[in-house]
């Protein structure tokens, strides 16, 4: 495994990564969500889910998850090599292909401006945002306890994404542009698909895969 070899792939993915709107309308949003039988375990079984809602109503209008193996170790900052390839088997496919995707992740608020919400998007072509639990890199201001409220993400002197409070006085995430996506569109999108914490599509593509991995111990 040669680290100085992956930055450089991330360094290289992050010059192709496409910073504005290119969608004029949207009516489908997707989440991809991935979970693990062992996640300490390396090589390991995985799963893969997308579920995609119709953006007016926040129904789901189609889902798929499958299955595969995973034989790169976690290694912050390096997701994308151990997520990336059964993610993208997945997206080949996708009967239905959502206008935007959110990724489990970073996009450019990662080290080398490429998480793993960028990686996807650029490999693809897919409009993508990245919609992370916790922060990878930056620093922000306080930001209120109402829902809506932001504070941008500083790293490197740029802004590289925001902290965004999705419901009232409920912990933030992080929302980074992916690909092919303005940041004000992204946080917009998000606000629009949260009806909780995390927005509808990946919440109900995490409660999916949680189901699968239970069963997966009976």
């Amino acid at each position: 495994m040669n680290l100085p070899e992956l930055e450089k792939i991330q360094s290289d993915c992050a010059k192709r990564i496409i910073k504005r709107d290119v969608l004029r309308k949207i009516e489908t949003v997707g989440g991809i969500d991935v979970t693990f039988r062992s996640p300490k375990e390396n090589p390991t079984i995985a799963w893969v889910c997308i579920v995609v809602v119709n953006l007016e109503t926040l129904r789901p209008v189609y889902q798929k998850i499958i299955e595969g193996m995973v034989n790169f170790p976690y290694i912050p900052t390096f997701l994308a090599f151990r997520e990336l390839p059964i993610m993208l088997k997945l997206y080949k496919l996708l009967e239905i292909k959502p206008d935007v995707i959110f990724i489990d992740g970073q996009g450019i608020s990662h080290p080398r401006g490429c998480g793993i919400a960028s990686h996807f998007g650029v490999e693809t072509g897919a409009v993508t945002v990245g919609v992370a639990k916790k922060k990878l890199c930056g620093n922000h201001m306080p930001l209120s306890e109402k829902r809506g409220s932001y504070s941008y993400l500083i790293y490197n002197n740029e802004v590289v994404g925001v902290v965004l409070r999705t419901k009232d006085k409920v912990k933030p995430i992080y929302v980074s542009i992916g690909h092919k996506i303005g940041l004000k569109t992204a946080i917009k999108l998000v606000l629009k698909t949260s009806i909780y914490r995390i927005p509808e599509p990946l919440r109900l593509a995490h409660n999916l895969l949680q189901k699968i991995r239970k069963t997966s111990f009976l």
